[in-house]
């Protein structure tokens, strides 16, 4: 990313601080739910503000910005779009999840993984904050409306000048301008292309996102074409397959991940492997380069801002995370009796089959999984067309991963490149010097150069089999939180637990989307003033919608008196 001056940041770094101090929410501080004891006051503030890499613009500059309204882009810690304040937060008014880099020549702000995985509800006028949880947070609007405010000084001279003063001090230099305004453009091109062919005309609504389309886009579209561009625009396709955000507490202890359940889990590398592919996603700086003189034949971290050690802490962090406490009262006699239903077996509509703590698969020495089945159960089928997708390759054609992928092709997949970007990164970071490679380890009788814990690599990304009659496969989950994590199924496409036990043709066709929570029929209240959204589903005839209510048909047969005797259960998870 280019910067401005260092000399001219020193006067906005004092800007910044105040202009953003104004920013902080007045609203009533929100009650934290019960999460463990492991889960501290110290942890939480480190969550949300903790640096992995992100790099969206200078903070300088998104502070400078605009609403069409005239009010600064930044005002009451971006809350219109569902981020949530962040009182701890230095410079203050920044968002939960909204970092502020280190070091380097100046500040940038960019995003981790709490921005979008904080959850806050709202019952009875009161405010829970759950961490971890699904964020409610209407994304596609956030990226459009940062783009069009970005456009607006581009096009508007009156804007760009009150810009420039902010960025720049109250007299900046003809020369100092001429450059802002370079600057500027140089991150709009980028951004702007990936904003108007990557984001739906339907749009996601407030907690969903398709994530893996985006991560596809960035990565083939913005990051390995030619400089001093780097995009290659014809790499980049709608994002149509929107998900749920998935809650993180026991994210690390799954031996299967993501919702398709394409990558391997269960150890600090596999954690690395997910995380690094989260950011490249999420404006991290990534331009790898051809280097013969590299074992792999790429520079990985020629330019590259991600923080290995920030996301290492950050995984850290979400181990500590439990799963939130119901904090409400429970019918105990009645949570008893759903009890007994959920540890049926499935087709006596029972839940502990799929959804019950059982081992997983041990990948390295004793770190243990729960397992995750992958399971297809008749749900929304859309994502499995993003896996597939095909891209140009450009700086990454012909790199190889010794031992853990093939060669990337002209043309490959989205998915092999997201792999060979993400293995290539981290066998570089660890490894730097690797004097032996395939012909020593064969001379030596190594199955391979690199060090034991990364033979799990392997499987870190592996692309859904095609078959003659495909499946659409989803994990399933261990159901503890399962409560907080409302709307349902991959897609979020069914409002509440009482919805899910129906069968799918007498789901709610159309729900709106927002905080405020139903704790009797668990889940996203009929009712909602946040946003003005409605998502409307699709039913069974329309399963490859990315919108379709279909599927997973389990528990439906139960008696009345038995669901609700499951859902008390289901509360006490």
């Amino acid at each position: 990313m280019l910067k401005i001056g260092f000399v001219s940041r020193i006067g906005s770094i004092v800007s910044v601080f105040a202009l953003l101090l104004p920013m902080t929410s007045s609203a009533a501080a929100p009650v934290t739910v019960d999460q463990g004891k492991e889960w501290t006051t110290s942890a939480r503030k480190d969550f949300y503000s903790r640096d992995q890499g992100s790099r969206l613009m200078p903070l300088s500059w998104i502070v400078a910005l605009k609403q069409p309204n005239g009010q600064p882009f930044m005002t009451d810690s971006l809350g219109r779009y569902g981020y949530l304040s962040n009182e701890a937060s230095r410079p203050a008014g920044l968002p939960v999840g909204f970092t502020v880099s280190s070091g380097g020549s100046g500040q940038d702000i960019g995003m981790n993984c709490s921005a979008c995985h904080t959850r806050q509800i709202e019952v009875a006028g009161t405010w829970y904050r759950i961490d971890g949880g699904p964020g409610i947070v209407d994304f596609q609007s956030f990226l459009a409306d940062l783009d069009a405010a970005v456009n607006t000084v581009l096009t508007n001279q009156q804007a760009f000048d009150d810009f420039a003063q902010s960025v720049l001090g109250p007299a900046p230099t003809p020369d100092n301008k001429d450059k802002l305004r370079e600057e500027v453009k140089a991150w709009h091109l980028p951004y702007h292309t990936l904003v108007t062919r990557a984001l739906p005309e339907k749009p996601w609504g407030p907690a969903r996102l398709d994530a893996v389309s985006m991560i596809f886009n960035r990565l083939a579209g913005l990051d390995i074409g030619p400089p001093p561009t780097y995009m290659i625009p014809e790499n980049i396709q709608p994002a149509t397959a929107p998900v749920r955000y998935p809650f993180l507490w026991n994210a690390a202890i799954q031996d299967k991940t993501q919702w398709p359940g394409f990558a391997s889990n269960g150890n600090d590398i596999l954690a690395l492997s997910r995380n690094l592919g989260e950011v490249y996603g999420v404006f991290a700086i990534f331009h790898p380069k051809k280097d013969a003189w590299r074992l792999l034949g790429i520079d990985y971290l020629a330019n590259n801002s991600a923080d290995f050690q920030g996301l290492g802490a950050l995984e850290d962090l979400i181990k500590k995370i439990g799963p939130p406490k119901w904090p409400w009262q429970v019918d105990q006699a009645l949570a008893s009796k759903g009890k007994a239903i959920y540890a049926r077996k499935t087709d006596a509509g029972g839940c502990v089959d799929c959804h019950g703590i059982a081992p997983g698969e041990t990948r390295f020495f004793e770190q243990k999984t729960w397992k995750t089945p992958i399971m297809d159960v008749g749900t929304d089928s859309k994502e499995y067309e993003i896996l597939g997708r095909t891209v140009k390759t450009g700086v990454l054609e012909g790199a190889k991963i010794p031992f853990l992928a093939a060669p990337l092709k002209p043309v490959d997949t989205a998915f092999n490149v997201l792999g060979t970007a993400v293995l290539g990164s981290i066998l570089q970071h660890y490894v730097p010097i690797l004097m032996k490679a395939e012909d020593a380890a064969k001379e030596d009788g190594l199955k391979s150069p690199f060090p034991p814990e990364t033979e799990s690599l392997r499987n870190a990304f592996i692309a859904p089999a095609v078959s003659e009659k495909p499946t659409y496969a989803y994990e399933s989950r261990v159901l503890e939180g399962i409560w907080a994590a409302a709307p349902y199924l991959h897609n979020g496409s069914v409002p509440t637990l009482t919805e899910l036990l129906k069968p799918a043709a007498e789901r709610v066709s159309s729900f709106k989307v927002g905080p405020a929570y139903d704790i009797v029929n668990i889940g996203i209240a009929a009712e909602q003033t946040k946003f003005d959204y409605t998502l409307q589903t699709t039913d069974c005839s329309d399963r490859n919608s990315g919108n379709s209510r279909c599927g997973h048909e389990y528990g439906t047969t139960l008696s009345s008196d038995e669901k609700k005797a499951l859902l008390e259960y289901l509360k006490t998870l």
